[in-house]
């Protein structure tokens, strides 16, 4: 087996088991940062998802680009960063 794919199975299992786990603690707690942090962690996941089908040719390689960089996975670099800080904004604002 190439140890490409056998570390995108391994990143694939362990940001599943994240994703799961931050579902679980959210559906006890309910906050807005806990919210936050779970869509950060599904977006992470879902990018990774995306940079798998590409690394593997499902999808084609996307052709849009901003400044040189391809749009896609830009957004899945920034989308989930976004998440992840304004947890911790809404987290430190909280009383």
């Amino acid at each position: 087996m190439d140890s490409k794919i056998l570390l995108y199975i391994i990143e694939l299992i362990l940001n599943g088991l994240v994703s799961f786990m931050a579902i679980l603690v959210m559906s006890k707690t309910r906050e807005a940062y806990w919210m936050m942090l779970v869509i950060g962690f599904l977006t992470n996941f879902a990018a990774l998802i995306y940079k798998v089908m590409i690394d593997l040719e499902v999808f084609a390689s996307p052709t849009v680009a901003i400044f040189g960089i391809p749009l896609i996975p830009l957004l899945c670099i920034l989308i989930p960063a976004l998440f992840f800080i304004l947890a911790f904004v809404l987290r430190l604002c909280k009383k």
